[in-house]
């Protein structure tokens, strides 16, 4: 059993090529790249100033355009989203006719990027042509990936004034206002600064960044995609950080990071018995992490194993966000020896699982995957990749 072959960066690039010059009868002079991320350890912790441990991964976006001088943008998508045209075009926007979401929702994530990018200049017309190899709706950040892709894009084009962390966080409100997703500011964060070979633990509060060794060849990292997505994952999302912000004032906290477990032990009657078991995930989630991310500096790969079962579990139990298939997934890799832990990772209600474990394993750890899964799975080793990046045509 092996893993579903990545396409080569090269490989992306000259499809998008081949489709620009189909579109637009040109080529392309501008090319740019962007991850899809996994995140290790420390899911739902993000929008709770908390503490995250996600890697940049080998699938990517790649944007490749021309800019164009009346004033027209064009864009264009090699993948499929539904019944959703895969062009579409609108002007550069004006004080007096700013861009707005709307159809196709695809393009919302570009168009949240071009309204708030801090251009230094007037931004041109363009045409653009996306493709991906990170798979949509699987939990790997695709969104963010293009959101980055798109800024890096724009950065070609005309400068910006933001700094690193305006960056992520302009992608964030991207999807934040325009594709209407309340998400915390880690994917954009690890598909700007992913770097390769390690892992970026994120503190949520202050975005300070530290990286951590991820390169020992005697590891892997599987991620088994369930290919299920469940109607729940869109609404119950929303439901969560609300939740979690409920509990947070109810305690007299800006936000959960703010607790540990003695204090949100001591406040416990001021909750719902829901909002104490959200709490009680997030501020559990944020320790584990810390203890993650120095587990697996000291390449103790036992202890982060641990961590990761214990964060399944609370997310399954507490934050109730995982589904039959992925707890189907998580104890099918961990009765494989060779598996040091597997949990749930993303938003949750479907999508993937990450696995670590030792690289020899991986083969016998999909198959068997494969042989007992009542759905079917998508597998992917990624190594630790970079951030976003410009590419050479």
């Amino acid at each position: 059993m092996s893993a579903s072959r990545v396409p080569e960066i090269d490989e992306l690039l000259k499809e998008a090529r081949n489709v620009f010059q189909k579109e637009f009868g040109s080529d392309p002079t501008v090319a740019v790249s962007a991850p899809g991320r996994v995140n290790l350890i420390g899911e739902h912790t993000d929008y709770n100033e908390g503490l995250v441990l996600p890697m940049a991964l080998e699938l990517v976006t790649v944007l490749v355009g021309i800019p164009r001088s009346d004033g027209l943008i064009c864009l264009v998508t090699t993948s499929e989203h539904a019944d959703e045209p895969r062009r579409v075009e609108f002007p550069v926007p004006t004080a007096e006719q700013p861009l707005e979401p709307g159809m196709p929702c695809w393009a919302n994530y570009i168009k949240g990027v071009i309204k708030y990018y801090p251009a230094t200049g007037s931004i041109p017309g363009f045409n653009v042509v996306v493709a991906n190899s990170v798979p949509l709706g699987g939990g790997l950040s695709s969104s963010a990936s293009l959101e980055v892709a798109t800024y890096t894009f724009l950065q070609q084009l005309c400068p910006d004034s933001g700094s690193a962390t305006v960056r992520a966080q302009v992608c964030q409100r991207a999807e934040n206002s325009f594709a209407g997703v309340p998400c915390g500011i880690m994917d954009q964060i690890i598909a700007l600064f992913g770097q390769n070979g390690h892992a970026l633990l994120i503190d949520c509060r202050n975005l300070e960044t530290c990286l951590v060794p991820l390169s020992d060849p005697g590891l892997a990292v599987l991620i088994t995609n369930s290919n299920v997505r469940h109607s729940l994952g869109s609404t119950e999302y929303p439901v969560r950080r609300r939740q979690c912000e409920a509990a947070a004032k109810a305690l007299g906290k800006k936000s959960l990071r703010e607790l540990d477990m003695k204090s949100l032990e001591a406040g416990k009657e001021l909750l719902t018995k829901e909002e104490y078991r959200r709490a009680r995930h997030v501020v559990n989630e944020i320790r584990r992490t810390s203890e993650a991310a120095a587990a697996l500096s000291s390449s103790n790969y036992k202890a982060f194993g641990q961590l990761m079962v214990e964060s399944h579990n609370s997310l399954r139990d507490d934050f109730e966000v995982s589904c039959p298939e992925l707890n189907q997934l998580v104890t099918l890799a961990l009765s494989v020896p060779g598996v040091y832990g597997s949990r749930m990772t993303g938003g949750g209600f479907g999508g993937c699982t990450v696995t670590l474990l030792e690289a020899e394993a991986a083969s016998r750890t999909m198959q068997h995957i494969q042989e007992h899964y009542k759905g079917t799975a998508t597998f992917y080793l990624s190594k630790a990749a970079d951030g976003a990046k410009v590419q050479p045509l």
